[in-house]
This record gives C-alpha cells, sequence and structure tokens, in this order.
C-alpha cells in the first residue's frame, strides 16, 4: 500500500538498520532512477532519499509499496535472508517485525508473485492515508474491526469478512477498535524491470 509524502516517521531509524543500505541497492536493481522509484510509491524524491540515507524510517505500508515497485518482498527490503521458496510456513518461523506501528508476520514464501502476511493494526495508526497503486489485494479480518474505505463508500468488515479489490481504487483501512485489528493481508507484487515501464519513464541515470 503506497504512502504519500507526508506519512509521519515512524520511530528511531535503529530499529530497522538493514533498511536503507537496502533500499538503495533494489533500486537500483529495479533499474529506476531516485525520481521514478519515488514517483511510482507515491513519494517526493526528497523524502524517497532521507529512507535510503537512514534519515526516515519507513512505516509497514511504505514498505508493502516499495516492496511492489522494487518488484520484492517486505523481508528482502528489511534484509532479512530470503530461503528458497517453500510451500509450507511453520508458525515457529513466523517471527514478528513492528513498523510505523504495525506489527506483521510472514504468513507466506518469498520469491512468489504473491505477498501474504498476518498483520495486527493498532488505533489509530495509518488511519488518514489514502493510497493508490497498481496490483490486487485482498484482506480477511481475524480479530477486531476494520474500518475500510473503497473510493467514496466506507465499509465495517467485523472478523470473518474480506475484501478483494483493485489497488488502483483509492483506499485506506483503519482499526475501529482501540485494540486494533488483526488481518491475514494478501497482495501482489510488481516484477522489475516491466514495473518501471508500467510505472512510468525513467532514464538512464540510477544515481
Amino acid at each position: 500500500m503506497s504512502a504519500p509524502e507526508s506519512e509521519p516517521s515512524a520511530g528511531p531509524v535503529e530499529d530497522l538498520p538493514a533498511v536503507a543500505p537496502q533500499l538503495r541497492a533494489l533500486r537500483r536493481r529495479a533499474s529506476l532512477t531516485l525520481e521514478a522509484a519515488a514517483r511510482a510509491a507515491g513519494l517526493s524524491p526528497a523524502h524517497l532519499s532521507r529512507l535510503e540515507t537512514g534519515q526516515r524510517q519507513p512505516s509497514l505500508p511504505l514498505l508493502l509499496a516499495l516492496a511492489r515497485v522494487y518488484g520484492t518482498t517486505v523481508s528482502e527490503l528489511l534484509g532479512e535472508s530470503v530461503a528458497a521458496p517453500d510451500a509450507v510456513v511453520r508458525a515457529a518461523a513466523m517471527e514478528p517485525t513492528r513498523a510505523g506501528g504495525w506489527t506483521y508476520w510472514q504468513a507466506g514464501a518469498p520469491g512468489r508473485g504473491m505477498q501474504a502476511l498476518r498483520v495486527h493494526v493498532p488505533h489509530g495508526s495509518q488511519g488518514d492515508i489514502v493510497r493508490v497503486h497498481p496490483g490486487e489485494e485482498w484482506l480477511y479480518v481475524l480479530k477486531g474491526r476494520l474500518r475500510l474505505r473503497l473510493g467514496d463508500t466506507a465499509h465495517l468488515l467485523a472478523p470473518g469478512d474480506s475484501a478483494h479489490f483493485d489497488s488502483l481504487t483509492p483506499h485506506r483501512i483503519a482499526a475501529e477498535d482501540h485494540d486494533g485489528v488483526d488481518l491475514l493481508f494478501v497482495h501482489t507484487l510488481l516484477q522489475s524491470p516491466t514495473a518501471a515501464l508500467c510505472l512510468g519513464p525513467h532514464t538512464g541515470d540510477t544515481s
């Protein structure tokens, strides 16, 4: 889910020390300029530059957006070792990661065309950020209630409810209850370098 430039800093950079060097390396691997990558993720080049130099820490929605743009996973953005794809993910292997107040657990194997996550969204976190990006999203409410806005329509989802939508529809999510909401979340990943063609022109400069 891509996030605009106005997103607040999520906390101290040392919480995610591997993010900054990984962001620049993965952008260059995707043959994207700073300007093209920032535009695709809904950021300004200055904001993305601050993320790449460790001056700002990305939230989970921003990590998801950048993962789509670079055709990779949040795990790789965080510098985590990526094992060969496996059909089964054991509960004991799902280590929690926190970003921007959100907590998520990888619920699927890396290196696939989709990324599956189990996510906890705290109350009041990221609820004012509207996201628009290529791809599809599917979510399923496990616990709590989710406020989902798709375009001009607001939906209140209870446990057992799900939503499947085109990510080009402006959307935002927020936890309705003070205890937050737990979700299963699946989104499609864009594959580089095709992503650069779909998301806007780029020059040969990969600085």
